[in-house]
């Protein structure tokens, strides 16, 4: 049913993000691996002004495509 199928979505989604809070790797057979990377501070530009500004350092999610979806799309 609906409800059912909402239900297995949201807990596959708070797996991954419980998952990726401990610093771990979601891998989906066939579909991608989910991952976290450390980004470092840097020096960028505004590109208004062309001011130098402080890029502060950040943890970002990372999402690489499996082959067989890659091939699949492309």
């Amino acid at each position: 049913t609906k409800v059912q199928a909402e239900e297995v979505v949201d807990g596959l989604f708070e797996a991954i993000v419980s998952t990726m809070k401990k610093g771990g790797e979601v891998s989906i057979a066939g579909f991608g691996i989910f991952s976290v990377k450390a980004r470092a501070a840097r020096m960028g530009r505004n590109p208004a002004t062309g001011e130098q500004i402080q890029i502060a350092a950040k943890t970002v999610v990372k999402f690489r495509l499996a082959k067989a979806a890659k091939d699949a799309i492309l």
